[in-house]
């Protein structure tokens, strides 16, 4: 099964979100599985479940109502956003299944660097120190998943004081440069994405529930 890798670069969230739904839609059996790798000017964005009042203060930064699932979080420069395009049903994946290897990516990207990184039962995402570093937020339609992962690496992280991150009132947001990581946002992106590259590739065809 192909799987390609496209840097889009900066991106429009509501152009580029209008594309990985139309790349759902329009993709057949043999259509080759994509990871997209982007950066989005300063946008919130409210998942299916998500809760107006989780929205503090959003201010002159643009809210946008989208289709993943989850409640709120924040995109700006400086972050890296790979969106993850697989037919997980031509892979026999299950949901949960695909919500572990995203967070696993990210959890080996940051233990590389000898930082403990974990995973929380019911809360999607992942964690130094109770402090949240990435987002994930997924949809799945015609058998396909779409949206992915955030990862902060070196932004302004004022915005985030402007919501319940992820619908979570006082979660404290942090970013790879705050651990003494000093990767530029392209240089994270290009390491995040070979190894969620690599964990796709290995992953047998199992499915998960």
């Amino acid at each position: 099964m192909a799987l390609d890798i496209i840097d889009k670069g900066l991106c429009d969230y509501q152009s580029c979100w209008q594309e990985m739904h139309d790349y759902t839609d329009q993709r057949d059996a043999g259509s080759a599985d994509q990871l997209w790798l982007v950066q989005h000017p300063p946008v919130f964005t409210l998942g299916l479940a998500g809760k107006p009042e989780h929205l503090l203060n959003p201010g002159d930064i643009p809210v946008v109502k989208t289709d993943r699932g989850g409640q709120v979080t924040y995109h700006g420069p400086g972050q890296v956003v790979i969106y993850v395009l697989l037919d997980i049903r031509r892979r026999a994946w299950g949901i949960r299944s695909l919500v572990r290897l995203i967070e696993q990516a990210i959890i080996d990207l940051l233990q590389a660097e000898d930082i403990e990184a974990v995973r929380r039962d019911g809360a999607p995402g992942v964690y130094v120190d109770e402090r949240k570093i990435a987002a994930l937020g997924l949809r799945i339609r015609r058998g396909c998943s779409y949206h992915g992962l955030s990862l902060n690496v070196d932004m302004d992280l004022e915005p985030f004081e402007r919501i319940n991150p992820c619908g979570y009132p006082g979660l404290e947001v942090i970013q790879t440069k705050g651990l003494g990581l000093d990767w530029s946002v392209e240089q994270a992106m290009q390491q995040m994405s070979r190894i969620l590259y690599e964990l796709i590739e290995a992953k047998p065809g199992i499915e998960t529930k």
